[in-house]
């Protein structure tokens, strides 16, 4: 198993959270306290999962419960190069559609300028079409 590794960094307005390796159940804790840390720096929050071998429900429940919490307190938080076959669960159950989602980490970057009538800031996913098409892997 490959070791889980975090990353913190600075965007403009945004803070870049990467991931590296496996979420799960085991490291799900440790995902909750970096992305509250997050939070805590910025109120835009980009979520890099391009490097991700291994997702399960639980880590998507963590990701679900910081959106809505960053949303709710007047923030955005956009997901970066997600596979879809760890985010099936978001298009199954409906909140892919609101969730924002970038195929790269430049893409999510743009879309989360504070610049009025931004994509982001309506909650739009970047895609134009609904489909679930998030980076191959």
């Amino acid at each position: 198993m490959a070791e889980l590794r975090f990353s913190m960094e600075p965007h403009g307005a945004s803070v870049v959270v990467s991931v590296q390796g496996e979420l799960d159940v085991v490291s799900s804790q440790r995902f909750d306290d970096y992305l509250s840390e997050a939070s805590s720096r910025s109120d835009r929050v980009i979520l890099d999962l391009s490097a991700v071998d291994f997702m399960d429900t639980t880590a998507l429940a963590v990701i679900v419960r910081h959106w809505r919490r960053q949303v709710a307190a007047g923030g955005l938080f956009l997901l970066a190069g997600a596979r879809y076959r760890y985010i099936k669960a978001l298009w199954i159950n409906g909140l892919a559609d609101r969730l924002p989602m970038y195929d790269s980490v430049g893409e999510a970057v743009a879309a989360a300028r504070p610049e009025p009538g931004a994509e982001a800031a309506s909650g739009h996913d970047a895609r134009e079409s609904g489909e679930p098409e998030a980076t191959a892997g």
